[in-house]
Parts: C-alpha cells; structure tokens; sequence
C-alpha cells in the first residue's frame, strides 16, 4: 500500500487510471471476515457513480464503494514470471488459436469471428486480439448477427491476468448483459522437461485421428466438421497407448500441435480403469520428443480451474498458469441480434 511520509495510507488512484493494475485495500465488510482491511489486485475496470470494479486475474469482478477505499496505487502491468518460457499474451493467443483451426472466419478490424458448425466454443467464438474498427456496439451487433445467421450463439473469447489481457472487455461485456460460461487457464512450460518425464515407449504416434483414437476421445459422434477441427494446426501428431484387448479401445490418448518454438498439448485421455499407470505422462512425452525433434522448445496447454488431478499432473511437469481465458455468451433471449 501507499504510505505517505507522515506515516498515513493514502488513495492514489483515480478514474483516470482505468485500464490500468491496481492494488486496493479496502474496510472489510461487517461479517465477511475479522480482519479490519481486505486487499484486491487487479485491473481497474471502471469508476463510476462512487463504485470502483477490480477485475482480477481469475476474471472475477471485485465491486469496491468509493467510500470503503483505505490505500490504492497503480503498480506494474503483470508481474514477473518465475519460470517457464517467457512470452506475451497475444503470441499465447495466436499460437493457441492456430492450433484449433475453425472451418470459417471472417476478420472484424483486429477480431477474428470462428465458426465450426458448433465443435467446441473455441472453434465458434470471436477472438478479439485489437480493435474491431467500429464503437462496441457495432460489433457486438455484427458478431450477434453473424453467428445467428449460422444457427450458432454468440461466444467471445476473452482473457484475464496477463499483461495485454482483455479485462476492460470483460467488464463491457458483462455491462452489456453477455454471460461468462466457461473459464479455464493457459498454462506453459518447458518442452524439454516433458520429453524427460518418460520414455514414451509403447505409444503409436500417427498424423491422423484413426477410428480407435476416436474410441477413446471424451467427445462422441465426431462429425467431418469436428475432424476438420481435430486435424488443423501447422503439425499435428496424435499419440495413441493401444488397449490390453485386440479391438478394445485405446489406454491413452493424447494431441500434440507444433508450431515453431511452440508445442501445445491437448485431449489427454486416459481409460478410467488404467489410471494412476503413468499412461498420460508417457503420451505427453512421446508427443514432447516429436516436438523436440521438429525444433519446439516451449510448451503450452489448458486446463480447468476444477480438474485437480490435470493440475497437479502439469504442475509436477513443471507448467505454471500464464493467464485465464473466459468465454461469454450473448444475452438471453438476443439470440438473433438482428
């Protein structure tokens, strides 16, 4: 917190430092907690009518009367990594859209409208890395539109938590009435440490999702679409544990795009029955050393905030949490937007 030469905390932000990262502190509301003061960090997203909005790094929106404010300051925009690769939001973005390749889009100024016969909201969402060209308004109603008139609801991909993140959207969005659905996290890595962890033997890698890899995926009923989908990246491998039983469907199973220094993983899947054997760590480092050999030093993958077992496999890796990313869905009966 802010303390001033006399000794006193001190308020030293404004509603002219909106857009920018904050820390607060703030008197605790009676009964939430026995501490006197609460804390927040995060991104100052608005200050109005006498109410400041914090939104934090998980994207959560922290409401904060003017009147309860005891200390605040502007301090740096993220803060520094510990470990993993360094790297921005934006390439995180790109690389990680690159590597779940929609069959449509159609660009909005600095927004890119994805849609995939609705395979998975990534695939049918807008992915806003600048501006639209047009006041918001305008392109919410054109985004509204455009997935309307594909028979699709609206999604916007956001993200929160790192620096050039996209919390100021966040909070227009909700203003305007669009639902957080979904949140989940980006998190890198080292690929080399991944490659370490076993000796991938055993694993069948092909560039091709075969009907077998398909027996194990959560996702039942892959359409042409979803393929499509499943097979977009610069270099796509799919990794493949075969079951103890002649046709049986597959142990583990796992996906692996590279795309220069970049190795994203996804769709590690591992039979309920064969878990706890080291399946999915083997198919991510089969998937690893084939990204190794094709020049990729660095790794990325997502995860849930409530899958605890994802997390502390990755963590063990050697991943960390780069950002959160959200994705909102339009309002309520503004299904058309027409």
């Amino acid at each position: 917190m802010e303390i001033s030469a006399a000794g006193r905390l001190e308020v030293r932000i404004t509603a002219a430092d909106v857009g920018k990262r904050v820390s607060v502190r703030r008197l605790s509301e009676p009964g939430v907690t026995q501490e006197k003061f609460t804390d927040t960090v995060g991104v100052l997203t608005s200050w109005d009518e006498g109410v400041l909005l914090i939104t934090r790094k998980t994207g959560e929106s922290i409401r904060i009367p003017e009147s309860a404010l005891v200390a605040g300051k502007v301090v740096p925009a993220a803060p520094a990594r510990r470990r993993g690769p360094a790297t921005s939001y934006e390439e995180l973005a790109r690389v990680s859209a690159r590597a779940w390749r929609p069959v449509e889009s159609e660009p909005l100024g600095g927004w890119e409208l994805r849609a995939a016969a609705g395979f998975t909201r990534r695939a049918n969402s807008v992915l806003p890395l600048g501006d639209p060209g047009v006041p918001l308004d305008d392109a919410l109603s054109t985004v509204r539109r455009w997935y309307g008139d594909r028979g699709l609801p609206a999604y916007v991909q956001t993200a929160t938590g790192a620096e050039g993140a996209q919390e100021l959207l966040c909070a227009e969005l909700e203003r305007r009435g669009w639902v957080r659905e979904v949140t989940a996290e980006l998190w890198v890595g080292g690929l080399a440490q991944v490659a370490d962890r076993a000796e991938g033997t055993g694993v069948v890698l092909s560039r091709t999702a075969d009907a077998a890899w398909l027996a194990r995926y959560r996702r039942k009923g892959v359409s042409e679409v979803a393929l499509k989908v499943l097979g977009s990246g610069p270099s796509v491998w799919f990794a493949t544990v075969p079951g103890a039983a002649e046709g049986a469907a597959p142990a583990a199973i796992g996906r692996c795009v590279v795309d220069g220094r970049w190795a994203g993983f996804a769709a590690v899947e591992v039979d309920p029955a064969q878990r706890r054997r080291g399946l999915a760590t083997a198919v991510m480092a089969a998937l690893a050393q084939r990204a190794l050999a094709e020049g990729a030093s660095a790794a990325w993958l997502q995860v849930e905030a409530d899958n605890a077992a994802a997390r502390t496999l990755y963590a063990g890796m050697g991943f960390a949490a780069h950002h959160a990313y959200h994705h909102y869905r339009q309002p309520a009966g503004d299904e058309a937007g027409r």
